[in-house]
């Protein structure tokens, strides 16, 4: 599974971005996925899970720092999952990263990662 994110960019506080991840590889269908972001001077260890989804998209996953805030969605047909994310602030600089998971929609164990996209919120 290959998986390839874009929409970052820059944008003002309280602004909106709308992250895409395309994945290549018909059993992407079969994984969970979501998205992971790497704040500036974190380690990669350090990546906060910020949504997941399963593969159905029956279930969703969030960190408490973006509930209400960023929606995560999928869609099937085109083997692509979308994090729509509202009211940015600017502690949600990171780079965002596209994660797919097979063991389920909190991403505990992601099997593939996508390359990074930059998210910038200024003040």
């Amino acid at each position: 599974v290959q998986l390839v994110e874009s929409g970052g960019g820059l944008v003002q506080a309280g602004g909106s971005l709308r992250l895409t991840c395309a994945a290549a590889g018909r059993i992407f269908s079969m994984y969970a996925a979501g998205w992971f972001r790497q704040a500036p001077g974190k380690a990669r260890e350090e990546r906060e899970r910020v949504a997941g989804i399963s593969s159905s998209g029956g279930r969703t996953y969030y960190a408490d720092s973006v509930k209400g805030r960023f929606t995560i969605s999928r869609d099937s047909a085109k083997n692509t999952v979308y994090l729509q994310m509202n009211s940015l602030k600017p502690e949600d600089t990171a780079v965002y990263y596209c994660a797919a998971d097979f063991d389920g929609y909190r991403l505990m164990t992601p099997d593939y990662w996508g390359q990074g996209t930059q998210v910038t919120v200024s003040s």
